[in-house]
């Protein structure tokens, strides 16, 4: 800073520092471009534009728990944490899908909206919380460094970890909540479109 430096001369930060920009840019791209494409396939799977929102609802959950372990673990956010990142966004979203899905299908078979979450809280549980469990177990070994190279891998593991098993305890109470909700905003449009539709056949 205290050096002078004349008009025909710039000074600009390289090296490590630019390509770690670089490859933030890069990822955050890429995370994205992640959700936009989960979002389209799951509009396409459910039919609806309205419950895909439901599902993702599980990856801000994710990036707190993801967050939330690395810092316990004294890792900084760095290009392998933002790759377990985007690795989330395909992941997280499991256990909502099944959720989500499994409460359309008792939709559709008459059921209210809330005896569908009830119903899919109880039949779903365990094959969501084994799913996660098993994830888990999975990474441990990368997360705890076992292996060459694992301080590099380490804090993708444990993104991954920490995003999933958070996500997944609040899954289980968010997005039925969320789902009750779009639910019923669904129900009033449609019944104010039905009202507008008949008053003005009416006149």
């Amino acid at each position: 800073e205290g050096l002078p430096l004349s008009r025909e001369l710039r000074w600009d930060v390289g090296g490590e520092n630019e390509e770690m920009r670089r490859s933030f840019r890069d990822l955050a791209f890429a995370f994205a471009l992640a959700i936009l494409l989960v979002y389209m396939i799951l509009a396409a799977e459910f039919e609806s534009f309205i419950h895909p929102f439901t599902v993702l609802m599980s990856v801000p959950l994710a990036l707190v728990g993801a967050f939330f372990a690395l810092a316990i673990t004294g890792n900084g956010i760095n290009t392998m944490g933002l790759i377990g990142l985007v690795i989330l966004v395909g992941i997280v979203d499991n256990d909502a899908v099944v959720k989500v899905d499994f409460i359309v299908q008792c939709r559709r078979r008459g059921m209210s909206v809330r005896d569908s979450i009830l119903e899919a809280g109880r039949v779903r549980l365990r094959p969501i919380i084994m799913t996660t469990v098993t994830t888990v177990l999975g990474l441990l070994p990368m997360a705890l460094g076992i292996g060459q190279g694992s301080e590099l891998r380490s804090p993708m593991a444990i993104t991954v970890i920490g995003g999933l098993t958070v996500a997944t305890a609040l899954t289980l109470v968010v997005v039925p909540v969320v789902f009750q909700t779009m639910e019923g905003v669904s129900q009033r449009a449609r019944s104010t479109l039905v009202r507008s539709v008949v008053a003005e056949a009416g006149d």
